[in-house]
């Protein structure tokens, strides 16, 4: 018997785009379990949106409100981060699971209130950290769960983009630690299990000075300490040009692996005859969590039908803006921060 469930999305801007076309191939990928998707969207620029639901096969509706009131069983958010707290009451109040990306809002006592009504109203909001449903992550997890890798010794986590975005978006973002780092604190913490309780960050500014003119840094570096004394190190940069660098390292007393250590490695050896990596980089986050996002939204739909938990709860994501503002508090100040309980 087939299960036909109508997810709502809301922007299609850049991310929203990405997530209209994986909403409309989720039903090769769900169709043996019975499951039909269909896509219904919105976005306040009206022409754009229409041309990207005729490209999908989507319904397009012209608000937020006659969205919702349509019958959608589930909600996405692909919109501002400063629309978020507004547009996930609006699905909470529907009675229906959201799917927002992250952050929650623009900063964490703005998200406090939103997590509270949540809570009041026994809403199901998932947030969307991608990298959780990442192949390379997911067996780091399984083999670190496993005991394989012995005690942790050593976390080490990258995220370096190939050209920075445009300086009109760092404006806003809020600094690099919370508009990039934050994945990776977000994935340390759900691989380890651990707090990560102090940060002590350090930046640069070596590109675009006009990057530095809107209070932000290119490259910068963060040592972070968990709950129980381990210790990591996250660096990130605007200007990888080999390509789109992510990778994690974990060191143990038995075993050590590495996420991203594939072709597509933005990394060459510097050693005699050695060809490996000898494919061509990723250039952008999307291309390398291509995979990742599309399980992600598969995941949704099973949230949305009642057959899995939440994997990603919006106090998780707030979690990890907690610690990405300690780094950039540290940043700013040059001392070691204590991350908020």
């Amino acid at each position: 018997m087939t299960k036909n469930v109508t997810l709502g999305l809301v922007g299609v801007g850049r991310i929203g785009v990405m997530h209209a076309k994986n909403i409309g191939a989720l039903n090769e990928a769900l169709n043996p379990d019975g499951i039909h998707v269909s896509l219904k969207l919105t976005d306040v620029a009206e022409d754009h949106a229409r041309a990207v639901a005729t490209s999908v096969g989507a319904e397009f509706l012209g608000s937020v409100e006659e969205l919702i009131t349509s019958g959608v069983d589930g909600l996405v958010i692909a919109t501002g981060t400063a629309t978020h707290p507004g547009l996930i009451r609006a699905g909470v109040d529907a009675g229906i699971p959201v799917f927002c990306e992250k952050p929650v809002a623009v900063n964490v006592p703005e998200s406090q209130p939103v997590l509270d009504y949540i809570s009041e109203k026994s809403g199901i909001v998932q947030i969307g950290h991608q990298r959780r449903f990442d192949a390379g992550y997911l067996e780091a997890k399984r083999a670190y769960e496993a005991g394989e890798l012995g005690w942790i010794h050593s976390l080490r986590a990258v995220t370096c983009d190939m050209t920075p975005p445009p300086v009109e978006f760092l404006e806003t973002s809020g600094g690099l630690f919370r508009d990039c780092s934050v994945h990776d604190f977000d994935i340390l913490r759900w691989l380890t299990g651990k707090e990560i309780v102090e940060v002590y960050a350090k930046g640069s500014n070596n590109g675009d000075p006009a990057i530095g003119e809107v209070g932000d840094v290119d490259t910068a570096l963060a040592l972070v300490t968990f709950d129980d004394g381990t210790v990591g190190t996250v660096s990130a940069s605007r200007y990888n040009g080999a390509g789109h660098d992510v990778r994690l390292e974990l060191q143990g007393s038995e075993q050590s692996v590495l996420v991203g250590m594939d072709q597509q490695m933005a990394m060459r050896s510097a050693e005699p005859a050695v060809t490996f990596p000898n494919g061509t980089p990723h250039t952008t986050f999307a291309e390398r969590f291509d995979q990742a996002y599309r399980a992600e939204m598969a995941a949704f739909v099973e949230v949305v039908l009642g057959k899995s938990k939440n994997p990603c709860t919006p106090e998780d994501a707030v979690a990890a803006s907690k610690v990405a503002d300690a780094a950039q508090l540290s940043l700013e100040t040059g001392v070691p921060v204590k991350v908020q309980a």
